[in-house]
């Protein structure tokens, strides 16, 4: 299994991808198979998001006003896993 992009190699990846299909460089079977990994890229920044928001919504301030992180669970689809 090839290892997934980051964030941020996504979105370049998905702009090239738009790009490709506005300017009309490649033909039809070229620009569906882009638009299936565009998908692809989108779903995975998706996922990337709503950990990383996860993870931001368990910092608390504490009495005291000190920030502290409290442990939590991300729910992953069934055809995710914590380490992609």
């Amino acid at each position: 299994m090839a290892k997934k992009p980051t964030f941020e190699e996504a979105l370049k990846r998905l702009e090239a991808i738009a790009e490709q299909i506005e300017e009309g460089a490649i033909g039809l079977e070229e620009s569906i198979a882009r638009y299936e990994e565009g998908m692809g890229l989108i779903k995975h920044c998706r996922e990337t998001l709503a950990r990383a928001e996860m993870r931001i919504q368990q910092l608390q301030i504490d009495d005291q006003g000190n920030v502290t992180q409290r442990p939590f669970d991300v729910p992953f689809p069934a055809d995710a896993s914590p380490e992609a």
